[in-house]
């Protein structure tokens, strides 16, 4: 639950929805409106501070952080689990590397076709 809570924050970072300095909501709200344990949020909330998503200030609360480019650089990480996935998907397939980038290419280019 606590890697949903991650993920989910940081989905709205990456977005835009969440910009820089916002405020998040406090462990004990998040845990209230979830109907969970304090604990698996403060996990969630521990690992992203240690990642460099939010801050916490001490008696304040906690925030996203003010790192440039923080939005963006999520975007990139979710970018490379998705190609991950990808890849994965292919080897399990038995599609060497010119196969999936053809896949790739051959998608893209429906895409741009859709958007005309």
């Amino acid at each position: 639950m606590y890697l949903q809570i991650m993920d989910q924050i940081r989905h709205r970072v990456a977005a835009g929805d969440w910009p820089p300095g916002r405020e998040i909501p406090s462990i004990r709200a998040m845990a209230a409106g979830l109907s969970i344990s304090v604990i698996t949020v403060k996990r969630a909330y521990l690992e992203l501070e240690r990642d460099g998503v939010i801050i916490t200030r001490q008696g304040k609360g906690s925030f996203i952080s003010d790192n440039p480019g923080l939005g963006s650089s999520l975007q990139q990480q979710a970018l490379d689990a998705h190609l991950q996935d990808a890849i994965d998907s292919a080897s399990l397939l038995g599609l060497d590397d010119q196969a999936l980038l053809k896949r790739l290419q051959s998608l893209q280019q429906l895409r741009k076709e859709k958007k005309v």
